[in-house]
């Protein structure tokens, strides 16, 4: 794009509307069309699925058809047991039937529209106050019920003792048994044991990985002896309170628990070898990075969305056979086309490994009076199509969009085996890399993506497999449960009503909403080294705007009183933006220097454009489908959290001790020394900016690639 610009004459010419093209490209291309195919390949998932949940009853109702005659005995009489569960099942229906004419009968009731006239006489504020006060007494007795709660908000229950005997020794009635499980299912254990694993996670992350003997290591690892003896107690009472393996509802019948005793176990063997293998130490160091995963069966929310994800991914196997499949089939024909092609001297002007030999001259920083002797080296790619294994590697770097061009370039002016490029030599073998990055980019990716949101939400749908209403259903009776009635304030008074009418105007709205539109491009016709006058000029209609916007508030508050104004978070957002332009004002001299520091106030200039967000219904019932898809992502933002974390600890460990160089990837910008500059190194591989294809980093920052690749396959997902 500003190579575009730039040949049209830079920015500061026509050439700045060279971006125009890109970027509706890119909203086009990316945006659009690429989100739409994701939608369809949701769309027809969804679909399939569904047919083949319908096979699936077909053939349970033509099995059941076949052995409906053995359920009744040959006298016709059904067997026992099944009519009363039939009995059972209508007393049921009939009390949730009965339930729910109930309430919606106390519904009907209690929703009652309050009719609002206005009325001429009587016009004291004393009455304005009572009809204040009955409103309020109606909100407090017509609270509307609770919705249904899913099973994931369920409050947790206790998970039964076992009858079988504990490891032979401990039967069901032992008193120390009994006060194992009473112990560690009380709420204050499972809260103490939540604290610890918190604490002993962010220890992790205070780690130095520089330097293992300092003091803040050797601190770190007494409380970590201190924590690792918790959950171990922690373990031995769950298992003497359940079990070990052999019996249903054992300890280790539990994945969750399985992943429990691995981490402890990984603790305490990391104490016996604390002074053995380097490369054995390091190893169990990584693996209590998995400390944190133990709060996962703590908090039944996030737990839900662990086993939905989990098994969204064991579904999605034949996905992974089939772009494994493509993936290999493009990495032999890669080989054919490219093996031993990929070598390169750093000289251009030699082909082979032959000529490669000797020095020559180099300019440095392109300095002609700068020349320097440089010796002559003939290497092949680090990326390169020489073996199968090594073909599918590069091409799943390729997939990952990040500085595929390179390879792209590099692969058309390959030219023979062992032999170094030649410009543009074969340019149609760039048909390779488009139709791969085509299929298997932009289809398979896309459509295993929506495999995983469809399988995802086929998942969560298991709680309410019992239910015969449909999701449409359950969020309709949701929202009538939810639902409040429509309060309206219509003062008596005469005046005040004419206020009030003005202020609720349409032609007031339209009238605000132009005057903050007006703001907004004067907000933007501000620039560097600007006249004097047109800077008061600026001023003056910034004071102009903030008075307009004051009056508006004046006129609201007398309209609708102090309880009512302040009542509405609009309002209450209108005011502070309000209060802080005349704090802008008052504390800026004609000259332009403040008296204060005032910067964070002149913030409020700026926040007049949230303004325009509660004008248009459209625009408000946007932001509210936007904070109300935060406010359902709680448990899977924690995850997010949970994978940076423990990808952020596992490059500490690992990549840690790594030189900073300023030739390479790992430099002060970019490294794992610490845990805060890990997490950024993570956030910009979230982005996609690895820079995965530079052959000037170390060795360890390569290997560092395959960790960067599934932390980003994973927060994808």
């Amino acid at each position: 794009m500003y190579t575009g610009i730039r040949a049209y004459g830079g920015v500061a010419s026509v050439g700045i509307l060279a971006c125009i093209y890109f970027i509706i490209l890119f909203i086009c291309g990316n945006y659009i069309l690429l989100n739409v195919f994701l939608a369809i390949a949701v769309d027809n998932l969804a679909d399939a699925e569904s047919l083949t949940a319908i096979e699936k009853e077909g053939d349970g109702q033509e099995g059941e058809g076949d052995d409906g005659e053995g359920l009744k005995e040959k006298d016709g009489t059904e067997m026992p047991g099944t009519g009363d569960e039939d009995a059972v099942d209508d007393d049921y229906h009939n009390n949730t039937d009965d339930a729910a004419e109930s309430e919606e009968m106390e519904g009907d009731t209690s929703y009652q529209l309050q009719d609002d006239a206005y009325g001429e006489s009587k016009d004291t504020e004393d009455e304005d106050e009572e009809e204040e006060e009955d409103l309020e007494f109606e909100d407090d007795e017509l609270k509307p019920a609770a919705r249904p709660r899913r099973l994931s908000e369920a409050p947790k229950k206790q998970k039964p003792l076992p009858k079988a005997s504990s490891f032979f020794i401990f039967s069901s009635t032992n008193r120390f048994r009994l006060f194992c499980y009473k112990l560690i299912n009380h709420s204050i254990f499972g809260n103490v044991i939540l604290c610890c694993i918190l604490i002993s996670s962010a220890m992790l992350a205070a780690e130095d990985p520089l330097y293992e003997k300092s003091e803040k290591n050797i601190i770190l690892s007494k409380f970590d002896i201190f924590f690792t003896t918790v959950f171990t107690i922690e373990i031995c009472l769950k298992m003497i309170s359940f079990g070990f393996v052999l019996h249903t509802g054992a300890f280790c019948r539990s994945a969750f628990n399985l992943l429990d005793l691995l981490v402890v176990c990984v603790s305490l063997i990391a104490f016996f070898f604390s002074s053995g293998a380097i490369s054995v130490v390091k190893i169990l160091r990584v693996l209590r990075v998995l400390r944190p995963l133990r709060a996962i069966n703590r908090a039944k929310g996030l737990k839900h969305v662990v086993q939905c994800v989990i098994v969204a991914v064991k579904t999605i196997g034949n996905i992974v056979l089939v772009t494994c499949l493509l993936q290999f089939m493009f990495a032999v024909i890669g080989v054919q086309l490219f093996k031993g092609k990929m070598h390169t001297c750093n000289d251009p002007s030699k082909l082979t490994g032959a000529e490669c030999q000797g020095y020559f001259i180099k300019y440095k920083n392109g300095d002609i009076y700068r020349p320097m002797w440089e010796k002559r080296n003939f290497t092949n790619n680090d990326f390169n199509f020489d073996t199968v294994g090594k073909a599918m590697l590069t091409l799943f770097a390729v997939s990952t969009f990040e500085g595929w061009p390179q390879m792209l370039y590099l692969s058309i002016d390959s030219h023979a085996e062992e032999e170094g490029p030649k410009h543009n030599f074969r340019p149609f073998v760039a048909v390779y890399y488009i139709i791969y990055i085509i299929i298997i980019a932009f289809f398979m990716v896309n459509i295993f993506v929506g495999f995983v949101i469809v399988t995802f939400q086929n998942e969560g749908e298991q709680e309410y497999k019992n239910c015969e209403l449909d999701k449409n259903q359950r969020n309709c009776i949701e929202f009538a449960l939810k639902a409040k009635p429509v309060r309206r304030y219509i003062p008596k008074n005469r005046l005040q009503y004419k206020v009030w009418w003005l202020v609720t105007s349409q032609p007031f709205e339209y009238v605000i909403f132009v005057l903050i539109l007006i703001n907004t491009i004067t907000l933007a016709m501000k620039f560097h080294k600007q006249p004097d006058l047109y800077t008061k000029a600026l001023d003056i209609m910034n004071m102009i705007f903030t008075a307009v916007f004051a009056l508006e508030f004046v006129l609201k508050l007398a309209a609708f009183r102090f309880k009512n104004y302040f009542g509405d978070a609009w309002n209450v957002f209108d005011f502070i933006i309000v209060l802080g332009s005349f704090i802008d004002i008052v504390y800026s001299e004609p000259s332009g220097k403040n008296l204060i520091s005032i910067n964070f106030f002149r913030l409020f200039r700026v926040m007049r454009l949230v303004k325009l967000l509660s004008r248009g219904e459209g625009i408000r019932t946007l932001l509210w489908t936007f904070v109300k898809s935060f406010q359902a992502l709680p448990y899977v933002a924690l995850l997010i959290v949970m994978l940076f974390f423990i990808y952020a600890v596992i490059g500490m460990q690992v990549f840690g001790k790594i030189k900073l160089d300023s030739d390479t990837e790992i430099h002060r910008n970019n490294n794992f020394q610490t845990f805060p500059q890990a997490v950024l190194v993570l956030f910009r591989s979230a982005t996609g900016k690895c820079q995965i294809f530079r052959a000037t980093a170390p060795l360890e920052f390569k290997n560092a690639i395959v960790q960067k690749w599934s932390f980003r396959e994973l927060q994808k997902l």
